[in-house]
C-alpha cells in the first residue's frame, strides 16, 4: 500500500538502521566464531584458502608429533651412544693401568667385566617405542622429516631412512657383532670381549 505522505526522513533512518542491524549480524558472527571468512558466503576464494590451511594445519600438528618422536628416538641413541664412550674410556683406563708392573690383574679383569656388562646393559636398555638403534641386527629405519605442498596442490610426507648394520650400531643384536661387540682388526677382540692377557 503506497501512502502519499511519505516521510523522507524515517524512511531514512529504518534503511540505516536495517543496514546496520545487517552488519551487526556479520560482526557478531564474527566474533563469536573468531573467523573473518566463516563460510563460503563470505568470501568464497578467501574461505577456499582458509578450509586448505586448516586442514595444513592439522597434518602439519601429526608432522610435529611424528618429528617429535624421531626427535625422542636420536636423542636416546644418541644417550646410549655418549654413555658407551665414556664407559670405553673407562675400560682403556683400566688397561693401561694394567700395563704397570705390579698390579693385580685379577681385580682389574674383574672391573672391565662389569664395565662390559653395563655396556652392553646401556645397549639394551637404548629402546623407544620398540626400536633399538644401537643394539640393533640391521635394517632401514625411517624418521619422518617434513611435510610438503606441491605446486599442483598435492600432498606429501617426506622421510629421512637411516641404514643399521654392523658398522654403525653399538652391538648387532647380540654381545658379538656391531661396533663394540664386532672382532677389532688389529687385536683380534671386541671391546666387549676383550681380557687382559
Amino acid at each position: 500500500m503506497t501512502s502519499i505522505l511519505t516521510n523522507n526522513s524515517a524512511m531514512a533512518a529504518l534503511q540505516t538502521l536495517r543496514n546496520v542491524n545487517s552488519n551487526l549480524a556479520d560482526t557478531q558472527n564474527a566474533v563469536s566464531s573468531g573467523l573473518r571468512v566463516g563460510k563460503a558466503a563470505d568470501n568464497a576464494a578467501y574461505w577456499s584458502i582458509a578450509t586448505t590451511m586448516k586442514s595444513d594445519n592439522k597434518a602439519l600438528s601429526a608432522v610435529s608429533d611424528a618429528l617429535g618422536m624421531g626427535a625422542a628416538k636420536l636423542d636416546t641413541a644418541y644417550t646410549a651412544v655418549d654413555s658407551a664412550i665414556d664407559l670405553v674410556g673407562e675400560i682403556k683406563a683400566k688397561l693401561v693401568a694394567a700395563s704397570e708392573a705390579g698390579v693385580d690383574k685379577t681385580k682389574l679383569q674383574d672391573e672391565i667385566t662389569q664395565l662390559q656388562a653395563q655396556l652392553y646393559s646401556v645397549a639394551q636398555s637404548a629402546s623407544f617405542n620398540g626400536e633399538n638403534w644401537v643394539n640393533n641386527t640391521g635394517g632401514t629405519v625411517s624418521v619422518v622429516s617434513s611435510f610438503v605442498r606441491g605446486t599442483g596442490g598435492t600432498v606429501s610426507i617426506k622421510t629421512t631412512d637411516y641404514v643399521l648394520g654392523t658398522t654403525n650400531t653399538l652391538f648387532n643384536g647380540t654381545t658379538t657383532g656391531g661396533i663394540l661387540g664386532g672382532t677389532g682388526a688389529s687385536s683380534g677382540q671386541s671391546v666387549y670381549g676383550f681380557t687382559i692377557g
